[in-house]
């Protein structure tokens, strides 16, 4: 793994990291979710590891902050845990997507397989849903979120708006809240206003109705969706959650949805067996590829 410097129009440096290099023809660049980095999700790891094992180049594409991370004690468990993102803008979800894109095309990359996972998945059906570029060959979503369903199941989530709007109010929008938001992650108050208010984001509302299908409906490439059997926040049903997004697609029935047995929405203990079926996708994407 290298750490990779990305740079993005409005002049921030995105940092990522990078398995295998532009040797291999075919790359995969997942952008992670919210709360998401390599040094905290083994997911990421695991996948860049497999998958640069077998001659596929992987990047993980961070948010803007996910490197500023934070310890704080878990009580439940006596350890030490390191977490973040702390600060992020939402608003620029589509140039970050687009910057680690082109990143991988400069790099001459000759195949682009665009991924995400959470949080990560919301953004890249935004990039894909947007672009007028023609970069990217296929798309792996996994384990998207339907925002507005969200916001009902989470912990802690009408105290830490509330405290919030507080802080942002006194122009102390900056200061991070004292407690967990939404049970998983240290936030600045701005950050977590501006996420409750990310319209960009709201494009899997198949539980909530609350959001928008036309960035699905807009994607012009296949590809693949994947979700673990046991992801919490799909209203009890994963498989049917996925399928019902796949189904807002041009072409769902030229896409995939695999569900992986015992899965959590972060596939706990499942990493391994989430690389296998990424590098299995990938394999058929370009079998697929060249068989055209």
């Amino acid at each position: 793994m290298e750490i990779i410097r990305v740079n993005t129009k409005r002049g921030l440096e995105l940092k990522g990291a990078i398995w295998g290099d532009n040797t291999m023809d075919t790359v995969v660049i997942m952008m992670s979710g919210i709360c998401s980095n390599v040094f905290q999700n083994d997911l990421l790891c695991a996948t860049g590891e497999l998958l640069s094992a077998n001659n596929i180049a992987f990047i993980a594409g961070h948010a803007m902050d996910a490197f500023s991370c934070i310890a704080y004690s878990d009580f439940s468990t006596g350890k030490q845990k390191t977490t973040g993102v702390i600060y992020d803008e939402f608003k620029y979800v589509y140039e970050d997507v687009e910057s680690y894109v082109k990143y991988a095309k400069n790099l001459g990359f000759k195949n682009i397989i665009l991924a995400g996972h959470s949080l990560g998945s919301n953004k890249i059906i935004n990039y894909l849903g947007t672009t007028n570029d023609n970069f990217i060959d296929n798309f792996i979503i996994t384990s998207p979120v339907d925002l507005g369903h969200w916001w009902k199941v989470m912990p802690n989530i009408d105290k830490s708006l509330k405290l919030a709007h507080k802080l942002v109010d006194e122009n102390r929008g900056n200061e991070i809240l004292p407690y967990l938001f939404g049970g998983f992650s240290p936030m600045s108050a701005q950050t977590v206003l501006d996420f409750y208010n990310a319209e960009n984001l709201k494009n899997c509302p198949v539980i909530s109705n609350n959001g928008e299908t036309k960035s699905l409906a807009s994607i012009n490439i296949t590809g693949a969706f994947v979700i673990g059997d046991k992801d919490s926040v799909t209203n009890g049903d994963p498989k049917g959650f996925m399928e019902k997004i796949n189904n807002c697609c041009k072409n769902p029935q030229m896409n995939k949805v695999i569900v992986i047995p015992d899965g959590s929405h972060i596939f706990y203990g499942k990493h391994k067996e989430y690389a296998s079926v990424i590098l299995e996708c990938c394999e058929e994407f370009i079998k697929q590829k060249v068989a055209a």
